[in-house]
């Protein structure tokens, strides 16, 4: 019987909120998360709001024009863009996980290397559309 085997295993209970802050992630570990909120976010906004204000876009060319006004509000904008970078990351982060799948990337340095390109393209892909969305480009 070896010694690692006989020694008990220890136990963490009672983790308080400060402890859990305190712990250092991988990028790898922050996209993992931002992952699921992403996807989170969307699958509750989707019948919320995304699909309402389509259904109302499309009725009548009247309730066209109430979206329509109702979307320049600049608040809406930000809750628009908002979902877009939540679409956006969910996209780029999901082909980066079916990529890891198919054993693509999987060593550390790559892991690392991938993380980070997915929060690039992701975060200036959401720049391209505020910046359009906003009315600078």
């Amino acid at each position: 019987m070896s010694d690692s085997a006989a020694k008990p295993r220890p136990q963490f209970r009672n983790i308080s909120i400060p402890q859990i802050l305190s712990y250092r992630l991988p990028l790898a570990g922050k996209l993992s998360i931002l992952h699921r909120i992403s996807g989170a976010l969307l699958f509750f906004c989707l019948p919320l709001v995304i699909i309402p204000l389509f259904g109302a876009s499309v009725t009548s060319a009247e309730t066209y024009a109430q979206v329509a006004q109702y979307a320049g509000n600049p608040l809406v904008k930000l809750v628009f863009l908002v979902l877009i970078w939540g679409y956006l990351h969910h996209f780029c982060a999901g082909i980066r996980y079916l990529a890891l799948d198919l054993h693509i990337g999987i060593d550390k340095q790559s892991s690392k290397k991938t993380a980070g390109v997915v929060f690039g393209v992701s975060l200036a892909l959401t720049l391209v559309i505020a910046l359009k969305l906003f009315g600078v480009l």
